[in-house]
């Protein structure tokens, strides 16, 4: 519900819905690369203008839509800012209150060893680890959902020690990407997705075999 996401953050951030309004938090998973990415970019080559993996969740999101003919649907994108400079949504609390991914910060910490570092929180999944994206928000501000209880996230990496070393791991070593790997996942990005998302974005167009005038 919005209304659980709003009650945790200032209102500067809140969501312009009722509390009981309907909401999904969409991840993407390691297989989406190749069960989604890689046959869009091979249909619609010649179409990609901007990000190939903004505008392949776009799509998949746009069939979504259609699927409800008769009902709103807000799309709200990860990436997406307002003219504030705010982003839309704070994708990593909207995965947190959802219970779909859980949110560790420094507040987790009880002996914080960082003193007046900044230290920036990171979403852990009970089943893929760090080895996936939460990508948009889908809202329905049409169905009030006032009956529908709060799932808690799973809390998989629950001692100080380990918090301590995924925090440390995604703020000051996050490109060797070992944070993503801090529980035992269920499955991981490919070597060909891992080559893809290490590839300055500006490159990417060539690994997919796009030329740079798409670009």
């Amino acid at each position: 519900k919005v209304g659980w996401y709003n009650a945790v953050l200032q209102p500067a951030f809140h969501l312009p819905y009722p509390d009981d309004t309907l909401a999904f938090v969409v991840l993407s998973t390691p297989s989406m690369f190749d069960k989604a990415l890689k046959p869009f970019v091979n249909k619609e080559r010649l179409k990609i203008i901007r990000d190939p993996v903004d505008q392949c969740i776009s799509h998949h999101l746009s069939r979504v839509k259609e699927k409800f003919p008769d009902q709103r649907v807000d799309v709200m994108f990860d990436y997406e800012m307002l003219p504030s400079r705010k982003p839309r949504f704070l994708a990593q609390t909207a995965a947190h209150v959802s219970g779909a991914a859980y949110y560790y910060q420094r507040k987790d910490v009880k002996l914080d060893p960082w003193g007046k570092k900044k230290i920036c929180g990171v979403c852990i999944h009970p089943k893929y680890g760090g080895w996936f994206a939460i990508r948009a928000l889908l809202l329905f501000p049409d169905i009030q959902v006032p009956f529908l209880e709060q799932p808690a996230p799973v809390d998989c990496v629950n001692t100080e020690e380990k918090r301590i070393e995924l925090l440390e791991q995604f703020n000051f070593h996050w490109q060797d990407g070992r944070y993503r790997d801090i529980i035992e996942v269920k499955e991981r990005y490919s070597e060909e997705q891992k080559a893809y998302f290490a590839t300055p974005p500006a490159e990417r167009f060539r690994l997919l075999g796009l030329s740079q005038e798409a670009q």
